[in-house]
């Protein structure tokens, strides 16, 4: 890279470097599931603890478009233990995802534009922020995957892309199916792009361009033997619509809403404005890949895992991604621009390390439990929730898995992902109580969200004979009556860890 300051490879090594800067700080990144991820990992590598976890679950390696991190954590584990093996891993993720926007603005436009540095800041996206990571990972790998894709195609090497991509599409399949999906979107919208280049008409750019991307189709064969789990939530299209603008507004969202929101609002104005102004163009590869994630956006269903919402912030970096600064525009003006990309990039990572300071914080003081918390015990732990979500990501809900990742016991938090999981729970006799959302309660009946129990209601319901421990997280709507049969260990503020006052079973049957 050469040029103004923007466009230098000395300015492209300083935002990668700045991208892992909010994170770098914590034992761990304090994503909302990252205990589960890391708690999966736990049973995964077994050690030590492998008697203790294989009461509670089962572990099977599986062919499956969900593994990315799961590989990695696999193979650095070993060399530094867990949680640094994984604390690296995500903080890579937010790194690659940088150069790779960064990578592509330069083999679009032949040199970063300034609108560029507005789309570094969703390195933070929503979907990294809820700790989705092999998902996350794949769309960083899906990015640099476009610019390699751009690159080859703008030198004319076709069929040593096609070879290329056979291998790239199986390794994005590998690590998150949804991020191989998207890949192939975007290369189809840059094959598209490029066949316009060269003339074709729309019908034979169409055409030509899902013809050069047959080499990204060799993993769909893996759906022939394999199946996506479900959890069995339904999704209701219609019902969903009115919450699409909401996910586009909450792509950034993180602890402020007035700040996330402010965010979006300067990113969509200077998208606007660039549509708007003469002296400004388009790139076709990016600006149909954004028009086609935006179809597929609002084609999504939200039940899908938060299908919709995972894409939203993909919409605005490919639309950042397009807009190229005309030469008839003046520098003053061009630096103008990147100089708010750098001031909006630089504010958000220091708010974004402010704010995973304090979530780091709230997870100390919650995790303090564990200290009181014995080996392999059977826990049953439940998190007080609003009934109304905040705009606040709710980070807490997946701490039960801490235990897991931590103490080799029983977390009821873990997902159901059905027939096509790695992890499966075996431990007996706990229906209802098993998997998550079985850990979120509220204080009192939710009309928004009649799936979860109260927490007088989880208390009264769980079969105390299963479980010899019980973690309650924010539980300010504890009542005397429901520490019937329950000895307190430890509290502190509203947090408590209980002593089933029975004797502790022993290992049962690993069927129910």
């Amino acid at each position: 890279m050469s040029g103004p300051w923007w466009a230098t490879r000395r300015f492209a090594l300083a935002a990668v470097l700045l991208a892992a800067l909010p994170l770098i700080w914590f034992p761990l990144p304090p994503l909302t599931d990252l205990p589960v991820q890391l708690g999966r990992y736990r049973v995964m590598l077994g050690g030590d603890d492998a008697e203790l976890l294989h009461a509670f679950y089962r572990f099977e390696w599986r062919p499956i478009g969900y593994l990315g991190v799961d590989l990695l954590v696999a193979a650095l584990a070993p060399l530094t233990g867990l949680e640094p093996a994984v604390k690296a891993t995500v903080i890579a993720i937010p790194m690659l995802m940088t150069g790779a926007m960064l990578w592509i603005s330069h083999e679009v436009h032949g040199r970063v534009q300034p609108m560029a540095l507005l789309a570094l800041p969703f390195a933070y996206h929503l979907g990294f922020q809820f700790g989705f990571l092999n998902y996350s990972l794949a769309v960083a790998l899906a990015l640099a995957g476009l610019a390699l894709w751009l690159r080859l195609g703008r030198q004319g090497r076709i069929g040593q892309r096609a070879l290329i991509f056979t291998l790239v599409g199986a390794l994005v399949w590998t690590a998150h199916v949804f991020g191989w999906l998207i890949l192939g979107l975007l290369a189809f919208a840059a094959e598209v792009a490029r066949q316009r280049a060269a003339g074709h008409r729309w019908p034979i750019a169409i055409i030509r361009g899902s013809i050069g991307c047959l080499p990204l189709a060799l993993p769909a064969i893996m759906f022939l033997g394999w199946q996506p789990g479900s959890s069995g939530t339904g999704s209701d299209w219609l019902a969903s619509l009115p919450l699409k603008p909401g996910w586009l507004v909450m792509s950034l969202r993180d602890r402020w809403r007035w700040f996330d929101v402010a965010t979006i609002l300067i990113v969509a104005l200077l998208i606007y404005r660039a549509i708007r102004h003469p002296q400004y163009r388009l790139a076709m590869a990016p600006g149909l890949a954004a028009l086609l994630l935006l179809a597929l956006f609002v084609a999504m269903p939200f039940g899908s895992a938060y299908g919709d919402a995972r894409i939203a912030p993909l919409v605005w970096i490919m639309a950042l991604l397009a807009v190229r600064s005309d030469e008839t525009v003046p520098v003053s003006e061009r630096a103008m621009i990147a100089l708010v990309g750098l001031a909006l990039l630089g504010v958000r990572t220091a708010a974004g390390t402010a704010s995973f300071a304090m979530e780091s914080n709230v997870w100390a003081r919650h995790l303090a439990a564990l200290d009181h918390i014995p080996r392999g015990a059977r826990l049953v732990s439940f998190v007080q929730v609003p009934c109304t979500p905040a705009w606040r990501l709710p980070r807490t809900v997946h701490l039960p898995s801490m235990a897991l990742a931590r103490r080799a016991a029983f977390a009821n938090d873990q997902p159901d992902l059905g027939s096509a999981a790695l992890l499966q729970v075996t431990m007996p006799g706990i229906t209802g109580f098993a998997n998550d959302p079985s850990q979120i309660v509220t204080a009192a009946p939710c009309p928004e969200t009649p799936d979860f129990r109260t927490l007088h209601q989880a208390l009264r319901a769980v079969p105390l004979n299963r479980f010899d421990h019980v973690w309650l997280i924010d539980a300010t709507a504890l009542d005397r009556r429901d520490l019937v049969g329950l000895r307190v260990v430890w509290r502190r503020g509203d947090d408590f860890l209980l002593a089933v006052a029975r004797p502790r079973l022993s290992p049962g049957p690993s069927t129910d």
